[in-house]
């Protein structure tokens, strides 16, 4: 081995460089090592074994979260996936019959302040206004400096908001888990579906009439509301106050088999999100929570009560030539036929006095109870706070003056649910209807106590038909769809307690199909105002038969009902006006034009 290979192996060989043991190696033989050399090699053995550790527990943990992918069962509460799409929140879903949701609460967060912590409560004040500028600086200030463990300073809080307050970094504040309740139909169910309180309490509607059931619940709740069919009833009666200018309307659509509400709109109505914006007209339920004196509507009660007692059959003829006095006023027709009328064309013309000496001849007695076994005289029973006692006359006050006036909807006042939870029963062969916000799976058992014979059913039916072909409803009409009725047209009550005749409550309440009766619709506009195409008119049979009308013609394909054709229609309308004879149906004229059609007032002059 030659000598200059060995001695430059010998030179090259390198020694541990430890610190005044031994001496550096040749590049750094120049110095010896300093305090700051061995921190440094102290703080990189350190960095080491900290990389190492890091890299062990990442190393643990991997195996750890692809076990439980790998092997934990779906419903193993060890399974991250599991505790995240199993969250529920505290308040149960509210849906229409058909799933749609109606209410939801969504998870949130909440912003609080443990002012302990807060090291610059000045900073943090000035921050947060920044982030939040909607807070109450007061407040504010007051809360980051008062010693509480949390003080809450903004609940609900924005993804965005959220972002913005934990970007600044400030010790001592503090997010908290919490939920908001959403409203996706707005203001269209907000009368039935109600409203919360911040803390997710019920205030109003079915939120607050099934508050313990949606916070203790396990599944939604599901309404008998069709949002489908109440959209549509919102629209029409929308449009309706707008073009008459009226103070507001309500609405309502029932199944009379089952006495499911399918729709109810109250206008004005109010965002749900904000109620607290909302005017008190806005949030008052007018088809529950207000009653009033219905009109005409009431001599379909009147006329069914006289007919199925059997004192009175459809062809008794009574004297409407002459109004009738009762004390100082006097009962008039406001189209008055001038002759007497069989009960038909009383019903047809909307008679009131023809009304009246039906009614006497019945006595206050039987009157009284008839309307109590249709629920008119007795709170309405249905799923909601806001439900209106209706104003009855005492027994003892009801005498034959009040009977005469009751049978044309005056002197009683009642809500819309009695009305037409009332009607159904009359056109459903007597069945007793019990009014319910709530889906029902099946159709209740037959009652063997029904408030009028099937007889008696049949015969309003035929009546109510007439109404719409010959009578006061003829803008109720829907080609297709065997639809009957009864138009109301009152006067209001001024404050002083007198009638003011130029401002009423103009309805109509309508039922399809009168073959095979189905559902009943039901509309009411308060203080509705004549236009130039109504003549001046704003009677019942002007403003709300035409929004029945076109919510029927709607609905009908929607609930999986074709309209018929002519030839169809005409044998379905013959056997809805068999039972009253061919001596009333042909004795009775169709009138030609439509002024006639409408003009109609239910006063005591």
């Amino acid at each position: 081995m030659k000598p200059w290979r060995k001695s430059k192996r010998q030179n090259n060989t390198r020694q541990p460089n430890l610190p005044g043991v031994f001496a550096a190696p040749a590049a750094q033989s120049r110095r010896l090592a300093t305090p700051h050399d061995l921190a440094l090699g102290v703080a990189r053995g350190r960095l080491a074994t900290a990389v190492a550790l890091f890299a062990l527990a990442f190393t643990i943990i991997s195996g750890r979260v692809g076990f439980l992918t790998l092997f934990s069962e779906p419903g193993d509460s060890t399974s991250q996936h599991a505790q995240i799409t199993d969250r529920t929140t505290g308040r149960v879903d509210i849906t229409d019959r058909n799933g749609t949701v109606l209410a939801t609460s969504l998870p949130t967060i909440s912003l609080c302040a443990d002012a302990r912590k807060i090291l610059d409560a000045d900073e943090a004040e000035r921050q947060l206004m920044k982030a939040l500028p909607e807070l109450d600086e007061k407040r504010l200030s007051n809360d980051l400096r008062n010693g509480k463990h949390c003080a809450m300073i903004k609940r609900h809080l924005t993804p965005k908001q959220y972002y913005e307050v934990n970007s600044l970094g400030i010790a001592g504040l503090e997010f908290q888990p919490d939920e908001r309740r959403i409203y996706p139909a707005g203001n269209i169910t907000a009368h039935v579906v109600g409203y919360t309180d911040i803390d997710n309490n019920g205030l109003a509607g079915v939120e607050k009439s099934m508050d313990s059931q949606l916070e203790e619940g396990t599944k939604p709740l599901a309404l008998s509301i069709d949002l489908r069919l109440q959209s549509i009833m919102h629209s029409e009666l929308s449009a309706a106050v707008d073009n008459f200018h009226a103070l507001g309307g309500a609405g309502m659509i029932m199944d009379v088999r089952t006495g499911e509400v399918l729709a109810m709109v109250s206008l004005p109505d109010f965002d749900p999100q904000r109620p607290g914006t909302a005017s008190d007209d806005a949030r008052f339920n007018r088809d529950t929570l207000g009653v009033y004196e219905m009109g005409s509507t009431f001599k379909i009660f009147n006329t069914a009560m006289a007919l199925d007692s059997g004192l009175i059959h459809v062809g008794d003829s009574f004297d409407t030539a002459h109004p009738i006095q009762v004390g100082h006023q006097f009962i008039k027709d406001y189209h008055p036929e001038n002759r007497w009328l069989n009960v038909a064309e009383i019903f047809t013309h909307s008679s009131n006095i023809g009304a009246a000496h039906m009614a006497q001849r019945m006595g206050p007695a039987r009157q009284r109870a008839f309307l109590g076994r249709l629920g008119l005289t007795e709170k309405a029973q249905i799923e909601l706070p806001e439900v209106g006692a209706p104003l009855v006359p005492n027994a003892r006050d009801w005498g034959e003056p009040t009977t005469m006036t009751v049978s044309f909807g005056h002197g009683i006042a009642v809500n819309a649910v009695q009305v037409v939870s009332a009607v159904a029963a009359i056109v459903n062969d007597g069945q007793p209807v019990h009014p319910t916000l709530l889906k029902k799976d099946s159709v209740p058992e037959a009652n063997p106590n029904p408030v009028i014979s099937a007889r008696t059913s049949s015969l309003m039916r035929g009546l109510m038909r007439l109404v719409v072909t010959r009578g006061t409803a003829k803008a109720a009409e829907v080609n297709g769809y065997l639809i009957g009725g009864k138009t109301g047209t009152a006067d209001k009550l001024s404050s002083n307690h007198k009638y003011d005749e130029h401002a009423r409550l103009s309805s109509f309440i309508g039922a399809f199909p009168l073959n095979a009766p189905r559902y009943v619709v039901f509309a009411l506009l308060d203080d509705p105002k004549g236009t130039t195409k109504t003549y001046g008119f704003a009677t019942g049979g002007w403003t709300a038969a035409p929004v029945v009308s076109h919510v029927v013609s709607q609905m009908g394909p929607l609930m999986n009902m074709p309209p018929l054709d002519r030839e169809m229609q005409a044998e379905a309308e013959k056997q809805v006006l068999r039972p009253l004879g061919p001596q009333i149906v042909d004795g009775m004229p169709i009138e030609e034009g439509s002024n006639y059609a409408a003009v109609e007032s239910d006063s005591v002059q």
